[in-house]
């Protein structure tokens, strides 16, 4: 049997093509920077705030042109068109995939650090600031003040759990605050009365959690951050500003801070190895595990550049953002 040449040439289109879409990476990488190293003076801001890195590993400015960018979330289920923008003076928000933006906080609102959507209602979001915490119940068109039960107000990381909604966790300045009535109140963990600077939460092991905090080091949860307990004893005087989970096997963990470097851990936290060789230097901000290559780490150092390794830090690779004061770097799914 002969099959029409159109046809031939149909079917093979559509076997080259679906390998290649199979392939789209299924997040993309934002990172909020200041240019500290060369700022430019100029009007408006021409490179610092928000870039985005295309699939060929090229940086180029997205979003609005304000100073003071922090981070950038998504609202899940938004196909990429919600998107909250953390900045000096408040929340940005745009309903249409940042073509445009509106600022959707008041004169009361600054130094906002980091945002969390609610695992059981993607209209439920929480901020953390360095006034306090925020909450919304619309996605991020308006806020309120979430500070029940709270002795110290300023906040820089929070944590809505992946498996129960409504609960939530805060890093504050007298330690690490949990909520389970969607931030309407808070209560205190059993956790020191230490500034906190990061929490994440492992999606490999959602009951596994990791905090940096300033001079006190490396703190580990493997009950939700119900008790934590002191990990790395080398840097258990430090100020990790920087602490990241592999989503693909819960057992790598990594940390990083000023004259810190970058240490990772293979075996869950129980033991830890120094992974700075390579860097330029040892001042590190941000660390993130890349959700679409199993084992890929992305390291910001201050001013030097941003690194990634493939082999938890034995060798270093250049990804690029040279001069830059990375604040976040963030990877969002694809809008499909």
């Amino acid at each position: 049997m002969k099959f029409p040449a159109v046809l031939f040439l149909a079917l093979l289109l559509a076997g080259a093509s679906s390998p290649a879409a199979d392939t789209l990476p299924a997040h993309r990488l934002y990172a909020a920077v200041a240019m500290t190293k060369a700022q430019k003076n100029s009007a408006t801001p021409t490179d610092s705030g928000l870039y985005q890195r295309d699939d060929h590993g090229d940086w180029s400015y997205f979003g609005p042109r304000v100073l003071g960018i922090a981070s950038l979330a998504v609202q899940p289920g938004s196909h990429g068109r919600v998107i909250l923008v953390a900045i000096a003076d408040g929340v940005l928000r745009s309903t249409d995939g940042g073509r445009t933006w509106r600022k959707t906080t008041g004169w009361d609102v600054a130094d906002v650090r980091s945002f969390a959507f609610d695992s059981g209602d993607a209209n439920r979001v929480y901020a953390s600031t360095c006034w306090g915490p925020l909450r919304s119940t619309d996605g991020g068109a308006t806020w309120s003040l979430a500070q029940a039960g709270l002795t110290q107000l300023y906040c820089q990381a929070v944590v809505a759990d992946a498996e129960k909604p409504g609960r939530v966790l805060l890093g504050t300045e007298d330690g690490i605050y949990l909520s389970t009535d969607a931030a309407k109140t808070w209560a205190r963990t059993e956790f020191p009365p230490v500034s906190v600077l990061h929490i994440v939460q492992s999606p490999a092991d959602p009951h596994l959690l990791l905090a940096g905090t300033q001079g006190r080091g490396a703190w580990l949860s493997r009950d939700s951050g119900a008790t934590w307990t002191a990990a790395d004893p080398a840097t258990g005087a430090a100020n990790l500003y920087a602490a990241a989970l592999d989503p693909h096997d819960a057992r790598r963990l990594a940390v990083g801070g000023w004259g810190v470097g970058v240490r990772v851990s293979a075996d869950g936290g129980a033991t830890w190895t120094d992974r700075t060789a390579g860097l330029p230097v040892k001042n590190v901000f941000v660390l993130a595990f890349d959700p679409d290559v199993p084992g890929r780490l992305l390291a910001s150092t201050f001013e030097e550049g941003t690194f990634y390794t493939d082999d938890l830090g034995r060798t270093w690779h250049s990804a690029g953002l040279d001069g830059a004061y990375v604040f976040d770097l963030i990877f969002v799914p694809t809008a499909r």
